[in-house]
C-alpha cells in the first residue's frame, strides 16, 4: 500500500472517530471497537491501551492520531515495537508463554480458525521456542524481531503500510482494472466466440433485411413486424439447437470443438433469449401501431385486432393476435425467471418450472406464424429424440442411492449404485431425479467420482435451494430410515465386505502402493470413505469421523432415482492440455474431485508402463489418454469446515507423491481459506508464524491435516499466474469452476499471460 492510500485510511479513521464521539471528543472502549471494526476484544482492548497514552480510560482524537502517525511515518523498529507491546501483555518487557498463547488464541478467534486446545498448546510452544534463543523462558524485544527476520513477507509488510495494522474487513483496496475488450489479449483468447457471434448477428441482419424487403407494399410498420418475425423463426430454433446437451456432448470430441465456441453454449442460449425477447417486443409494438392505424381508418377497433379473432389475421382461424400476446406474455416470464436473481437466491425451481413454458411456446408459435413449423422440423425431431433416449436412458438404469453422507456446510454427498451400461468422463454432470424428494423435477450436478470408479458414482450437492435444501433435511431426519427399507442389511453387507477386504488396508504401505498401483482397482483407495474400509473409522478420516460420531450423518439407504446423462462439459479438455490448472472456489471442487482421480489413475498407469525411464522421460511421454505434464489445484473456501467435504481424497492424493518427484510433483496443491486474516494483517502475524513453524515440525497443516500449507487470505492471482508461466511444462490451460465473480478475475488474468480459460457452468 502506498503513501497515498496511509492517508486516506488515516482519513477514514478520523471519520469514523468524528461520528462516533460524543460532545466530549473522546471515545471508550466500546465506541472504539465500533470505530476501527475491530471484531476480536483482546487486540481491541490492547489496542486502546497502548493508544490511551494517559491512562484516562478513554482516547481522544490527538492520541488516536499520534499513535496512527507513529505507525505511518515510524521507521521498522517503531512498528516493531509496538508489536511487542501488543504480546507483552503486562508489560513486563518481555512476552512469557502464557501471554503468547492468549495472543495466539485471539488470533485464531478472529481468523474464524477452530483448532483443539492441545493444537493451540503445540503452536505456543513451537513459536516460544523458536523465539526463545536464549531458553531464558522468556521473549524479549530482541528475540522477536530476530524471529520475524525469518520471515521476509512478514517484515515486509510491516514497512509498506500501517492501514494494514488495524484494516477493517471490509475496506479491502481493490485495483482499478483496465478495459479487458480493448486488449489483444482478449480477442485471441475469445476469437471463436467472436466470431460465431459476428455471424450470428449478420444472419439475423440479413434474415430481417429480406423479410422486410419481401413484404415492402405493407408499409414500414408493417415491414418492420415482419422483419423480427422472420429472426423469431430462427432464433426460436436456434436457442434449442444449444441444448441439444447429448448432440453438444458428441461433437465435444470431434473436430467441431476447435471450431465453435460448444464450451460456451449456455452463455449462447442467454444471449439468444434476449434477443428473442428483443424481437418479440419490436415484433408486438409494430403491429400494435400498424393496428392502432387501421383501426383509425375506419373497421375493427385496436382490441379486436389484439384480443379477438374477427379480423382473421393469422392461418388457424384468425389466431395470430391472441397467440402473439399470450406468446409476448409467455416469453417475458420465461426471461425474468430466468434471471440470476432469481436461479441463484434459492429458488431454483421458479426457473425450473417456468421454463418448461418453452413447449406451449412452440406449440402456439405453430399455430401463430405460418412458416415457423418449416424452421422447427428438424432441430424439434433431434430434440424430441434426445428426449426419447434420455426418458429410456434414465428408466432402465434401475439406479439407488446406496449411502448418503451429510457433510460441513449443510453439503449431501450421495453414492448411487452404478449400472454397467453407465459410462462417463471427468467433469461430467448429469439430471437426477429423487421421487421420494418432488416426483416432477430433475436437478443438474456434477459427478464428483471418477470413471475408473467401477460399482459407484458420487454427487455433492449443496443446499442452496429448496429442493436441494429439501434434499438434506430429509436425510437428516432419523425418521427417513423408515424410508430405507434394505438399509440394515445393506449395512451389515457393507461390514462384512469390510472385514474381508482388512487384508487389503496393509498394502497402503508406500512400498506396497507402487505394486497396487499396477492394479486396476487401486482407483478405489484413492476415494473419500466408499471401498476398502474407508468407513471402519479410520482417525485421519474426517469425514468417517464425523459418521462415527452420529448415526444421522452417515447411514445407507436404498432409495429409487433417476438418472439423465451424463452430459460433457468444457473440463473434457484437460486431457489434452499439457500444464493444467484446476481453480476450485467452495464446493466447485466437485468436478475436479472426479478430475483429480482420474489423472492420477492415468497418472500410476504411465508410470506404470515405462518404470525404467526417469522422471524427465516420463514427463515427455505423450500417449492417447492424457498429455499432462504439470497440475497445478487451487482450492479456495471460505472456512475451514468446508475443507472437509474432499480433505481425505486429498490426502489419498498426496500419499501417491509422498516419495517425491526429480523434476517437482506432479500433482500440486495449493490451499486457501478466505475467511483467516492474511500475513501482513498485524492481528494474525504470530498466528500465520506459528502455523508455518509447526507444519514445517509435522510435515502436515494444522487446519486440513494435508501436507500442503493452507494459504490465509485470498490468492494475489497476479503473483499466482507468473509462477505458472514460469514454469515452462508448456501452454496452460485454466480451468475453472466456481461464482462468476471470481471467473471475470481469473478470466482477465489469463487474457494478460496468454492462457487458455475454460469455464464450468456453476
Amino acid at each position: 500500500m502506498s503513501v497515498d492510500e496511509d492517508s486516506r485510511w488515516l482519513e477514514w479513521v478520523t471519520k469514523q472517530f468524528e461520528t462516533i464521539a460524543g460532545d466530549d471528543k473522546e471515545i471508550d472502549i466500546d465506541e472504539f471497537k465500533t470505530a476501527l471494526k475491530v471484531k476480536e476484544s483482546f487486540f481491541a482492548e490492547r489496542f486502546f491501551a497502548l493508544f490511551d497514552s494517559d491512562g484516562s480510560g478513554s482516547i481522544s482524537l490527538d492520541e488516536l492520531l499520534k499513535a496512527l502517525n507513529l505507525l505511518i511515518h515510524g521507521d521498522e523498529t517503531d512498528k516493531l515495537r509496538f508489536l511487542f507491546q501488543v504480546y507483552d501483555v503486562d508489560g513486563s518487557g518481555s512476552i512469557d508463554p502464557d501471554e503468547l498463547r492468549t495472543v495466539l488464541k485471539s488470533c485464531l478467534q478472529e481468523s474464524a480458525i477452530s483448532l483443539p486446545e492441545e493444537k493451540l498448546d503445540d503452536l505456543t510452544l513451537v513459536l516460544f521456542e523458536s523465539a526463545d534463543k536464549d531458553s531464558s523462558g522468556s521473549i524479549t524485544f530482541e528475540e522477536l524481531k530476530a524471529e520475524l527476520e525469518n520471515f521476509p513477507e512478514v517484515m515486509e509488510n510491516l514497512t509498506i503500510s500501517a492501514a494494514n495494522w488495524l484494516k477493517p474487513p471490509d475496506q479491502e483496496q481493490k485495483k482499478p482494472q483496465t478495459p479487458r475488450y480493448l486488449t489483444r489479449a482478449y480477442w485471441q483468447n475469445n476469437s471463436r466466440k467472436l466470431l460465431f457471434l459476428c455471424g450470428y448477428v449478420l444472419l439475423n441482419l440479413m434474415l430481417f433485411v429480406a423479410a422486410m424487403l419481401y413484404h415492402r407494399k405493407g408499409g414500414g410498420w408493417f415491414m418492420l413486424a415482419k422483419g423480427c418475425g422472420q429472426c423469431l423463426n430462427f432464433n426460436c430454433t436456434f436457442v434449442m439447437v444449444l441444448m441439444l446437451r447429448r448432440c453438444l456432448t458428441w461433437l465435444r470430441a470431434t473436430w467441431v470443438v476447435r471450431i465453435l465456441p460448444l464450451d460456451q453454449n449456455i452463455l449462447l442460449h442467454q444471449i439468444v433469449g434476449y434477443a428473442i425477447l428483443f424481437f418479440t417486443l419490436v415484433h408486438t409494438a409494430a403491429h400494435i401501431i400498424n393496428f392502432a392505424r387501421k383501426s383509425q381508418s375506419g373497421g375493427f377497433s385496436l382490441w379486436e385486432y389484439l384480443l379477438t379473432t374477427r379480423p382473421g389475421i393469422g392461418w388457424v382461424k384468425g389466431t395470430a393476435s391472441l397467440t402473439g400476446v399470450i406468446l409476448q406474455l409467455l416469453i417475458c416470464l420465461m426471461v425474468f425467471c430466468s434471471s440470476t436473481f432469481v436461479r441463484r437466491s434459492g429458488h431454483f425451481e421458479v426457473f425450473y418450472w417456468t421454463h418448461l413454458s418453452y413447449i406451449w411456446v412452440w406449440i402456439l408459435l405453430i399455430i401463430h406464424c405460418a412458416n415457423f413449423w418449416k424452421w422447427f422440423v428438424v432441430p424439434g425431431f433431434v430434440f424430441l429424440l434426445e428426449k426419447i433416449v434420455g426418458i429410456a436412458v434414465s428408466r432402465i438404469g434401475g439406479l439407488y442411492i446406496v449411502e448418503v453422507n451429510l457433510l460441513p456446510s449443510k453439503v449431501t454427498h450421495l453414492v448411487i449404485r452404478r449400472p454397467q451400461f453407465f459410462q462417463f468422463k471427468p467433469g461430467d454432470y448429469i439430471y437426477i431425479n429423487i421421487p421420494v424428494i418432488a416426483k416432477y423435477e430433475w436437478h443438474p450436478f456434477t459427478i464428483s467420482s471418477a470413471p475408473e470408479q467401477p460399482d459407484t458414482m458420487w454427487l455433492h450437492v449443496r443446499s442452496m435451494g429448496q429442493w436441494t435444501n429439501r434434499l438434506y433435511e430429509y436425510f437428516r431426519q432419523p425418521e427417513s430410515q423408515s424410508v430405507c427399507p434394505k438399509w440394515l442389511a445393506t449395512s451389515l453387507r457393507k461390514q462384512r465386505q469390510e472385514k474381508r477386504q482388512q487384508k487389503n488396508q496393509m498394502f497402503l504401505s508406500s512400498e506396497s502402493q507402487k505394486a497396487v498401483a499396477s492394479n486396476q482397482d487401486d482407483t478405489i483407495k484413492l476415494t473419500m470413505f466408499r471401498q476398502n474400509g474407508s468407513q471402519s473409522g479410520s482417525a485421519s478420516d474426517p469425514e468417517t469421523q464425523v459418521s462415527a460420531k452420529s448415526g444421522e450423518n452417515h447411514r445407507f439407504c436404498n432409495i429409487k432415482c433417476y438418472v439423465d446423462g451424463p452430459y460433457g462439459t468444457p473440463t473434457r479438455q484437460i486431457f489434452a492440455s499439457e500444464h493444467a490448472v484446476l481453480i476450485g472456489a467452495g464446493i466447485g471442487i466437485t468436478p475436479f474431485a472426479s478430475i483429480l482421480q482420474s489423472i492420477m489413475y492415468r497418472y500410476r498407469m504411465r508410470k506404470h508402463t515405462y518404470p525404467n525411464c526417469s522422471s524427465t522421460g516420463c514427463e515427455n511421454v505423450k500417449d492417447s489418454d492424457m498429455r499432462l505434464r504439470k497440475v497445478d489445484f487451487i482450492w479456495i473456501n471460505r472456512d475451514q469446515k468446508s475443507f472437509e467435504w474432499f480433505v481425505s481424497l486429498l490426502t489419498k492424493l498426496e500419499m501417491e507423491q509422498a516419495d517425491g518427484e526429480p523434476e517437482g510433483q506432479f500433482l500440486e496443491m495449493h490451499m486457501y481459506m478466505t475467511s483467516a486474516l492474511s500475513k501482513n494483517d498485524m492481528k494474525a502475524i504470530g498466528l500465520q508464524m506459528a502455523l508455518d513453524l509447526l507444519a514445517k515440525k509435522e510435515e502436515k497443516d494444522s487446519i486440513t491435516g494435508l501436507r500442503t500449507r493452507t494459504q490465509p487470505g485470498r490468492p494475489k492471482w497476479e503473483k499466482v499466474f507468473q509462477k505458472l508461466s514460469e514454469e515452462n511444462k508448456g501452454k496452460v490451460h485454466v480451468f475453472y469452476c466456481g461464482a462468476p465473480a471470481l471467473a471475470k478475475v481469473i478470466k482477465a488474468q489469463c487474457e494478460h499471460f496468454g492462457f487458455n480459460f475454460y469455464k464450468e457452468n456453476f
